[in-house]
């Protein structure tokens, strides 16, 4: 898979600088909403059970998980986000730093969503199964992500981890060419998922 990793680098370096003005802005919201840090860092499991951090534009207040690791709502109002947070992650905007992700290699473009090692243990605790996704990069979108939306129960994640499993049997160039098309298609349309 050299060629699909040679194409994550120049895409993903491309749209670094394409979108820069994009991130400027991103940056620019969230610091004059209360001041702290734009970019929020958190560790994640990748390919071969690798530690990395994950970054994203951050949408939650700073003291978010003072209480430890919790899941987001996604139907209901968090009163831990901050006020461009929902919209950032209405429309995916919190992820754009995981191009840098993807152009170091932590990450592809399309695979398995990275989780932390947290929910990995509870995940694993129903279904060991999932030490199966660290033959592959994770991505930035997923067949599971499309399908399954974002996780915020223990139910939510095992389907997502069945649809994980089912992308890593038939993953080919064909379906994640689809998935970066449905995913993007999706985006511009507004759709939230």
């Amino acid at each position: 898979m050299a060629v699909a990793r040679a194409l994550d680098i120049l895409i993903s370096g491309c749209c670094l600088v394409v979108f820069s003005p994009l991130f400027l802005l991103c940056w620019w919201l969230i610091r004059r909403e209360d001041g702290g840090p734009a970019i929020f860092k958190q560790e994640r499991v990748g390919k071969g059970g690798k530690v990395f951090f994950i970054y994203k534009f951050r949408t939650m207040r700073l003291d978010a998980e003072n209480q430890g690791p919790q899941l987001s709502p996604v139907k209901e109002r968090d009163d831990r986000l901050l006020r461009i947070g929902m919209f950032l992650r209405d429309h995916h905007l919190d992820e754009l730093p995981q191009l840098w992700n993807v152009f170091v290699g932590d990450m592809a473009f399309v695979g398995p969503r990275p989780e932390r090692p947290y929910y990995i243990e509870q995940i694993m605790k129903h279904d060991p199964r999932y030490e199966l996704l660290y033959q592959v990069r994770p991505g930035v979108t997923s067949y599971a992500t499309l399908y399954n939306g974002y996780t915020d129960t223990m139910e939510k994640m095992l389907r997502r981890l069945e649809l994980d499993l089912y992308y890593l049997e038939h993953r080919s160039l064909s379906l994640n060419l689809k998935i970066l098309w449905l995913t993007f298609f999706r985006i511009v349309s507004g759709r939230v998922f």
